[in-house]
C-alpha cells in the first residue's frame, strides 16, 4: 500500500487550501457567532468545483475518488476553519449525492446529480429518529402502499442541510413484519411536497454555520419513480453505504481541523514568551505539540488507509471504523491540547481553538458513535 500522493493530487489540494483561505476563512468568526448559513459562500464553493467531486462525469461531476474527496475536504477545513461549511458540503457530498449515484435509476440521476454536482442543488439523508440513532433497525417513520403511491409519516431528527436541500433520501419502514434487512426502503423526498416540512431547527454546540434541523412527514406522498433502490434492502444497501462514505471520507474534515490547529500552535508557542522566553521551550508544551503531531500523523494514515482500500475495492470495514473512531477522539484531545496551550486567550473565541473544541466533538457522535465503531471492530474481530 503506497498512500503517497501524487504531484496531481499535491497540487489541487493546495489550491484547496488556498481558495479556502481566500475565501472561506474570512468572516468565519462572524458566522459561527450567529449561527448563520452563508448561501452566496456555498456558491463559490460550487463554482469552484467541490460540489459534485465524487459524481460521475457523465452526470456533470468531477468522478473523483474517495481519497481525493477526501483531500478536498481535508484542505478545505485547513484553510477555511469553517466546520459547518465543511460538514454541509461533506453530507451533500457522501449522504446527499452519493445514494443517487450509487443506487438511483438513469431517471433520477439524470434529475438530480447535474443540479447536485453543480451546487444548484443541495442534498441530504434523513434516518436518524428521536428515538433511533445508532439504533437504526428502531426507526418508526414509515411508508404504505396506495396503489402506484407511498404515504410517508414520521419524524426524522439531527438532519443536516435538512432545512436547505432540494432532495433528501428518507428511509422508512415498509414492512412491518419483515426482518431488519427487508423491512427498510429509500424515497428521494422533495421540498415542498405536501406534508413535507422542517418542524425544528436545532441549536448546536458546534458546527453551528450548518443548519440541522428535524423533518416531518404527515401523509407525503411520494411516486413510485422516487423510491430509490430495491424496496426492502435499505437499511443495509442505502443507508450502510452512507455510513461507509462517512467513515471513509467525510472524516478528513477533522484531519485538516487537527493539523491547521498544530501549525496554529506551533506559532503561538513560538511567540508567546512567558518568564521572559517562548513559551516552546518549556517540556510541557513541547509534549503537547508532539502529541498533537503524533494523532494528526496516525488519523490521517488511517482515514486514508480506508479510503485508498474502498477505492480499491479491498475489505475496509474494520479500517473505516478504526479511522472514524480514532479521529474523533483524537481531533478532541488535540482540540484541548490547542485550547490549553493558547491559556486565557485560547477560552476567547477570537483564537478560533475553542470553537475548535466545539467543532471536533461531532466526530465522536455524528455518523455512528465512537462506542458503535468498537463494537462493530469488536464484532468483526470476534466473528
Amino acid at each position: 500500500m503506497d498512500l503517497r500522493l501524487t504531484e496531481e493530487q499535491e497540487a489541487f489540494a493546495a489550491s484547496v487550501r488556498a481558495f479556502a483561505h481566500e475565501h472561506v476563512e474570512p468572516g468565519v468568526l462572524e458566522r459561527d457567532r450567529a449561527g448563520r448559513w452563508d448561501p452566496e459562500l456555498w456558491r463559490e464553493v460550487a463554482a469552484f468545483g467541490l460540489a459534485g467531486l465524487p459524481v460521475p462525469e457523465e452526470y456533470g461531476g468531477s468522478g473523483a475518488d474517495v481519497l481525493t474527496t477526501g483531500l478536498a475536504l481535508e484542505a478545505l477545513a485547513y484553510g477555511g476553519r469553517d466546520a459547518g461549511l465543511n460538514l454541509s458540503l461533506g453530507a451533500h457530498l457522501t449522504i446527499g449525492c452519493m445514494p443517487i449515484a450509487l443506487h438511483g435509476t438513469d431517471e433520477q440521476k439524470q434529475q438530480w446529480l447535474p443540479r447536485m454536482a453543480s451546487g444548484a442543488s443541495i442534498g441530504a439523508f434523513a434516518i436518524t429518529e428521536p428515538e433511533a440513532g445508532s439504533d437504526t433497525a428502531g426507526m418508526k417513520t414509515s411508508a404504505r402502499r396506495e396503489g402506484d403511491t407511498w404515504v410517508l409519516n414520521g419524524t426524522k431528527t439531527f438532519i443536516t442541510n435538512g432545512g436547505l436541500a432540494d432532495v433528501v433520501t428518507v428511509v422508512a419502514r415498509t414492512d412491518p413484519d419483515a426482518p431488519d434487512g427487508q423491512a427498510f426502503t429509500a424515497f428521494l423526498v422533495e421540498a415542498g411536497w405536501n406534508g413535507f416540512s422542517v418542524s425544528r431547527e436545532l441549536k448546536k454546540l458546534g458546527n453551528r454555520t450548518s443548519p440541522t434541523v428535524e423533518l416531518s412527514f404527515s401523509d407525503v406522498e411520494v411516486p413510485e419513480t422516487a423510491v430509490l433502490g430495491d424496496p426492502g434492502t435499505a437499511l443495509w444497501a442505502v443507508g450502510f453505504e452512507c455510513f461507509d462514505w462517512e467513515r471513509t471520507c467525510m472524516i478528513a474534515s477533522a484531519v485538516g481541523g487537527m493539523h491547521r490547529d498544530l501549525d496554529e500552535c506551533v506559532r503561538y508557542a513560538k511567540d508567546r514568551e512567558a518568564f521572559g522566553k517562548p513559551i516552546g521551550t518549556f517540556g510541557a508544551i513541547q509534549h503537547k505539540l508532539a502529541q498533537m503531531r503524533i494523532r494528526l500523523e496516525n488519523a490521517r494514515n488511517l482515514q486514508r488507509q480506508a479510503a485508498w482500500r474502498k477505492d480499491h475495492g479491498l475489505e475496509h470495514q474494520i479500517e473505516a471504523s478504526m479511522a472514524k473512531a480514532y479521529v474523533g477522539e483524537a481531533a478532541v484531545a488535540s482540540a484541548l491540547d490547542a485550547v490549553q496551550i493558547h491559556g486565557g486567550w485560547g477560552y476567547l473565541d477570537e483564537f478560533h481553538v475553542e470553537r475548535s473544541l466545539r467543532d471536533a466533538k461531532l466526530a465522536t457522535i455524528g455518523g455512528g458513535t465512537t462506542e458503535i465503531q468498537e463494537l462493530l471492530i469488536s464484532r468483526m474481530l470476534l466473528g
